[in-house]
């Protein structure tokens, strides 16, 4: 009896050492998710002008159309290559030399005194979404497409110009421009710049039924729809 309780003890024993069965593993699938850094778009400037033949330069151009194709590359306007440098999206070389923003913006003042001006309107239009470009042959500083509107799909909705608070715009500057945007079939866009605070703080759309006030040698605009 003794020698029957030893035996059914190490058949416990036993039974106690053997190992459950494995369960299957599931391993968890870890997602990596690969940050792609764009690179900045590499440009030249030749004294007078802005271009690019990198990819980048062509990709930017197709999503944004910031640039003009020209000759296998894309040919940038002073302000929208201020801009790109400002936002950090390009870099610009001027022979060995990297150009900086304040460099860039100072080497077009020797050209034109009002490009600071002209600038943060260009900057405040760009930020809201619309495609600024160049409209000199119009006779006009600027054109703008509405939003989501590409240079080549349509026409430009307005023509833009630039102007400091504090300038003296008289009632024939401003029918010269009235007629300027008549002739282009284009509404008349001016932007306004505060000069203290160095924004671009009011764009008004002028409409035929528009009441011009001089108050203070400020130009308020006034228009009914």
């Amino acid at each position: 009896m003794a020698k029957r309780n030893k035996a059914e003890k190490r058949e416990k024993v036993k039974t106690s050492k053997k190992k459950a069965p494995a369960k299957a593993s599931k391993k968890k699938s870890k997602k990596t998710t690969k940050i792609t850094k764009i690179a900045k778009i590499k440009a030249v400037f030749d004294g007078e002008f802005v271009s690019s033949n990198k990819k980048e330069a062509f990709s930017l151009y197709s999503s944004s159309r910031f640039g003009e194709k020209k000759s296998g590359k894309i040919l940038y306007s002073i302000f929208e290559a201020l801009y790109l440098l400002e936002k950090n999206k390009i870099e610009i070389k001027f022979g060995k030399k990297k150009l900086k923003f304040d460099q860039l913006l100072e080497i077009a003042r020797e050209k034109d005194l009002n490009i600071r001006t002209k600038y943060i309107v260009f900057r405040d239009m760009r930020d809201r979404g619309f495609i600024v470009k160049t409209a000199l042959k119009f006779g006009a500083e600027f054109r703008v497409y509405d939003r989501g509107i590409k240079p080549g799909e349509d026409h430009a909705r307005w023509i833009l110009f630039p102007v400091s608070e504090t300038s003296n715009l008289t009632w024939h500057d401003f029918s010269a421009k009235n007629r300027v945007a008549h002739s282009t079939k284009k509404s008349l866009l001016i932007g306004i710049v505060d000069e203290e605070e160095l924004n671009s703080t009011l764009l008004l759309l002028i409409r035929q039924q528009l009441l011009l006030l001089l108050i203070r040698s400020h130009l308020v605009f006034l228009f009914q729809e």
